[in-house]
Parts: C-alpha cells; structure tokens; sequence
C-alpha cells in the first residue's frame, strides 16, 4: 500500500505541474501527430526544473514503482523516471546496476523517443556492458524497432567517453544505410563524438562509407570540420 501511494504521489505532483501551452509546442516538437515517430505520445508540459526537483524529492522510489512510472502514457513520468534510475544506477552497487539495466532492457518499448533514449542508454547500457560482451547491441542494431536501433548506437558514447571506438565503427556501419533520419543523426553524432577525440578513426571510417552514408548523417558527422574538409566529404 506504502509502495502504490508513492507511485501515486509522483504521478499526481507530475500532472499538477503541467502546461498546457507548453504541451502543444513539445507535442509539435517531438512529432506526436499522425504518422509521426513519435506517434500518440502524450505531453503535459513539465518543465526541466520542475522535473529534477520531483525526481530528487522521489530519488527513492522502488524499482517497482519506477518500473511502473517507466510504462505510463504521459512522456514526462517516463522521463521522470529515467531521471530516477540513472541516478539510483549511478549510486548503486553492482547488484543494483544488474537489476536497473534488466529493467531498461525488458521497458525498451516505453523508451520511446530520442529524448528518453539520449539521456538513459549510455549512461546505464553502455556504462553496464564497459566491461562485458555487447552483442546485446548489435542485436538492438538489428532491431525492427527505431528506438531499439538508437538505443545501440547512442549506448556505444559510453565507450567513446573511455576512448573505445570498435563498437561505435561497427554498429555505424550496420546503420550506414537504416532509412529513419533519427538513426542518420544519432550515428552521426557519434562519429563526430569519435573525431572529436581521435580525428584519424572518423576520417578512416568516413573515407571508406562518406558516399553510402545519408546526407544527414554525414553533415552531423563533418559538423565540426573546416570548409574545405566539410566540402571534399558532401561531393559524392
């Protein structure tokens, strides 16, 4: 009973700190409409503030209250959430991070924008498999499922925070050709991530896939390159 009045308590100071205004502008920019990526989601409008400040108040919460948050309709308790895990991850003992990173594999269908995906998979994903096989991230590159195929590439920023590429070139190569423009961005982002530490590893990747990849793709990838540069790679 203690558990659900909690669960029920951050639910109720998530909804009584919502916008309405500031839901339509975050519906419109996260793509909630029909045929959309982010398709039925629902905004209430959070603000960021507003947020860290009940995830601090509720950094406590069970991991079964937190799993249930995870898979609720309104996107700011999932973020919220999240917000909570990753700080209970980054405190908790190697027990604590097994069970929260099990957690996040088996919720992956409730981590279901680039927002939630890029604030969450490195830091628990990627920080849970430093020292461990990651095939479970070449079959998330395989996946069906947008979110599932981000979740691989955005994981590997973890290894390249500790100067590990090998991951990162591999599963951007079976992306190199994925159709959604989310995956052109984020695959983009962390070449550029790679060359922002070893310019040689991104430069040897581009040379061998810069006519394969998609324009998005490249263009984040090259983002930080000087014009010249920028202009040899966009010529096909």
């Amino acid at each position: 009973m203690k558990s659900q009045s909690a669960l029920n308590n951050i639910i109720n100071e998530i909804k009584e700190s919502a916008n309405k205004e500031k839901a339509k502008s975050l519906q419109r920019f996260f793509k909630t409409g029909l045929g959309e990526y982010g398709e039925g989601d629902i905004f209430i409008g959070l603000n960021n503030f507003d947020q860290k400040i009940i995830a601090r108040k509720f950094c406590n919460l069970s991991l079964k209250d937190l799993e249930s948050l995870l898979k609720n309709k309104i996107h700011e308790c999932r973020s919220t959430a999240l917000s909570i895990l990753i700080d209970q991850y980054k405190k908790g003992d190697g027990i604590k991070k097994e069970k929260i990173f099990n957690l996040y594999l088996r919720n992956i269908k409730y981590i279901n924008n680039w927002d939630l995906v890029d604030i969450s998979s490195y830091k628990i994903v990627g920080n849970y498999l430093l020292d461990k096989p990651r095939n479970l991230l070449y079959q998330l590159s395989e996946s069906k499922d947008v979110w599932a195929r981000r979740i691989s590439i955005i994981s590997t920023f973890e290894f390249i925070r500790h100067n590990e590429f090998k991951d990162t070139l591999k599963i951007a190569r079976i992306l190199v050709n994925d159709e959604h423009d989310l995956i052109h961005k984020a695959v983009g982002w962390m070449l550029r991530e790679i060359g922002k530490r070893n310019l040689i590893q991104e430069e040897k990747f581009l040379d061998k896939y810069h006519r394969l990849m998609p324009r998005t793709m490249l263009r984040y990838a090259i983002e930080r390159f000087g014009k010249d540069k920028r202009v040899y790679y966009m010529k096909k």
